[in-house]
């Protein structure tokens, strides 16, 4: 595999407004990322922006940046639309979506989304951790992933995705982690799908792959990064990386 790791990122967010910008002792949250995404050593990072001042933080801590017009339905979009511009000639075959709010987020975490992939036949390899509780598993911003995974195995297909506490009955429930590793052909053809019933119900764009008939598979690992969605979470995330 050929991987690129492409962090969208865009100003407006409804509860934290300009949030890829939010300073982290003395540095903007979007470089605290990029950090992240280099110590994990998947492959060169890029950050594709919304606006031209994330473009330049971007660059001022060292990552190549594109501007995207901020007329794209998801990051995903953003992602695939920043590819033609940072990979016209298709060098790089695995593109890994990370979302521009995981400042925190563990190296070896980022690196587990590319295991899904070391089947060929899995087009779209993501996250999955354990739900600690029932609170977790009724709270509906808590997306769960109803997959099995056989003994000691790390991965395993991912055969439906919803805000309801599925699946039924004794065992582990999953929380989804918000990460994506799209072969650059399924990412090519996802972007093209138009939305699909489910995921329109569910609000959920990874249901569009799986109604269409791509193959996603999830890798498990201990806990989930936090993502930074309001002024409370921003301060968790300063107090984690104090110096």
């Amino acid at each position: 595999m050929r991987p690129i790791l492409v962090i969208p990122a865009r100003m407006a967010a409804t509860r934290l407004p300009g949030k890829p910008l939010a300073d982290i002792h003395g540095r903007p949250m979007i470089a605290h990322v990029l950090d992240r995404a280099r110590e994990a050593g998947i492959g060169p990072v890029a950050v594709a922006a919304g606006e031209p001042e994330i473009v330049a933080a971007a660059r001022a801590a060292g990552a190549e940046a594109v501007l995207v017009a901020d007329d794209v339905p998801s990051g995903t979009d953003r992602a695939h639309r920043a590819m033609a511009a940072l990979d016209p000639e298709g060098r790089y075959d695995v593109v890994v979506n990370l979302q521009g709010d995981f400042p925190t987020i563990a190296p070896e975490t980022l690196r587990a989304v590319l295991e899904p992939l070391a089947d060929p036949a899995v087009d779209i390899g993501t996250l999955v951790c354990p739900i600690a509780n029932e609170e977790e598993a009724n709270t509906s911003s808590f997306v769960k992933c109803a997959c099995a995974f056989e003994g000691e195995s790390r991965v395993a297909p991912a055969l439906y995705f919803s805000r309801l506490p599925i699946p039924w009955g004794e065992g582990p429930r999953w929380h989804h982690i918000g990460v994506y590793a799209y072969r650059r052909a399924a990412l090519d053809r996802f972007v093209t799908l138009p939305a699909s019933p489910l995921e329109l119900r569910e609000k959920l764009e990874q249901l569009r792959a799986l109604e269409a008939g791509m193959r996603i598979a999830a890798a498990r690992v201990d806990h989930g990064p936090f993502g930074v969605d309001t002024p409370h979470d921003l301060e968790r995330a300063r107090a984690l990386l104090a110096p």
